[in-house]
């Protein structure tokens, strides 16, 4: 097992699934700008581990991210200034990135949510592709409180979930909703009295599968789910292509037939 701490976030990866825990219990795991930080630097580096097969991502202490930590960030107005620029040729921004990043990782990623997800922090768990959550855990998009709107990549993630009337009025009020509801309303995933440990099952069931089969999904889900015909044809078929005959895909016929602890082979980055 590889151990890392860094700056506010802790990391663990064992047997190719990654533990992300957000790592400022006292505040609720509220992002200030060290948080900002640390979550886009572990998120970018675990893109680029050949190793990886799933990732779990949850709070420590009593909530998984209670959303921007105002008072912090405000102190220094240069600190909005950097959230929202977008160097380059980048179409996010550190803001952003909270979420996207997680989108952008070619292998699932389960959000595991207790406490609070509010604001900036259920952006971040939006990134994720499933939610594991408690039933008490309360789930809020807290921007307008603030005086504020939803800007951490929300517009990204939440169109695939749920109608956006729904979407308007949460956003409109700030209105806090729990488990059961949040499940209803599309933002969850699985309820659970034991979520860490479930996203840790489902986490190695993932894993035991074709790391090539489990990217392509998540790519084709990402880029076709809301595309036009025309696109959403052309990526099954792209994306097929990529996969199909290769050494993985070969395996998971092998393991299905006669050799069933046949190991899969390292990811093929650029599918």
């Amino acid at each position: 097992m590889s151990h890392e701490s860094v700056d506010r976030v802790l990391l663990d990866i064992e047997d190719g699934i990654a533990t992300v825990i957000l790592n400022r219990p006292d505040k609720y795991n509220g992002l200030d700008m060290p948080m900002f930080e640390a979550i886009t630097r572990t998120a970018k580096r675990l893109r680029h581990d050949r190793s990886l097969r799933a990732v779990v991502l949850l709070g420590a202490g009593d909530a998984f991210c209670s959303g921007l930590d105002v008072a912090t960030v405000s102190k220094n107005p240069l600190n909005f200034l950097k959230l929202l620029a977008k160097p380059g040729r980048r179409i996010s921004n550190m803001a952003q990135d909270v979420g996207y990043q997680w989108r952008q990782l070619p292998v699932p990623v389960i959000a595991v949510t207790h406490g609070y997800c509010f604001g900036g922090g259920l952006q971040l768990a939006l990134g994720a592709d499933f939610r594991f959550s408690t039933r008490d855990c309360e789930f809020a998009i807290m921007e307008s409180k603030w005086g504020l709107i939803p800007d951490m990549s929300l517009m990204t993630t939440l169109p695939d979930l749920m109608p956006m009337d729904q979407a308007k009025e949460l956003a409109m009020t700030a209105r806090r909703v729990k488990g059961d509801e949040a499940k209803s309303l599309g933002l969850v995933t699985r309820l659970s009295d034991d979520p860490f440990n479930d996203a840790r099952a489902f986490a190695k069931e993932l894993a035991n599968r074709s790391p090539d089969a489990m990217s392509a999904t998540k790519q084709l889900f990402n880029n076709a789910w809301r595309a036009g015909d025309k696109t959403a044809l052309a990526e099954e078929t792209r994306l097929q292509k990529k996969i199909l005959a290769r050494t993985n895909q070969r395996t998971a016929v092998a393991r299905n037939t006669s050799d069933p602890e046949r190991p899969y082979q390292n990811r093929r980055w650029g599918l």
